[in-house]
C-alpha cells in the first residue's frame, strides 16, 4: 500500500510525501501504479525545481520507499500560484487513482 500525504496550512499545500509500495503487481514484476506515482511526483519536482527554480526540498529514501517534496515559504506570488496549481493537480490525479485502486493507494490531506 502506498500512502500519499499532502500537508496543507490554511489551504496552501506545503508538502507531499509518497511512502510505501503499491503492490499492484507481484514482487519483482513491473508495477504500473508505482510507476505512475513516481512519474507524477518527478514531473512536479522537475517543474518546481528545474523550470521554476523554486528550490523545494526533496528527499528520496529507496530503502524506505519514500519520496517527499516540501515547498519553501517565500517564492514570490507567481511561483506560489504555479506551484499550488501543480500540487493541487497532482492531488486530484492521485485521488482519482486511489478511487481506482483503493486497496493499493491512499491519499490524505493533512491540515497542520
Amino acid at each position: 500500500m502506498t500512502t500519499v500525504t499532502f500537508t496543507t496550512r490554511g489551504g496552501r499545500v506545503e508538502a507531499v510525501e509518497l511512502k510505501g509500495h503499491a503492490a499492484l503487481a507481484p514482487q519483482g514484476e513491473p508495477d504500473v501504479l508505482c510507476a505512475a506515482l513516481t512519474s507524477a511526483i518527478r514531473l512536479v519536482e522537475t517543474t518546481v525545481n528545474d523550470v521554476l527554480a523554486v528550490g523545494a526540498a526533496v528527499k528520496v529514501r529507496e530503502d524506505r520507499a519514500l519520496i517527499s517534496l516540501k515547498l519553501p515559504g517565500d517564492m514570490g506570488e507567481e511561483n506560489e500560484a504555479l506551484c499550488q496549481s501543480l500540487l493541487t493537480g497532482m492531488m486530484l490525479y492521485l485521488s482519482d487513482l486511489a478511487g481506482e485502486y483503493p486497496e493499493n493507494l491512499t491519499v490524505l490531506d493533512m491540515e497542520v
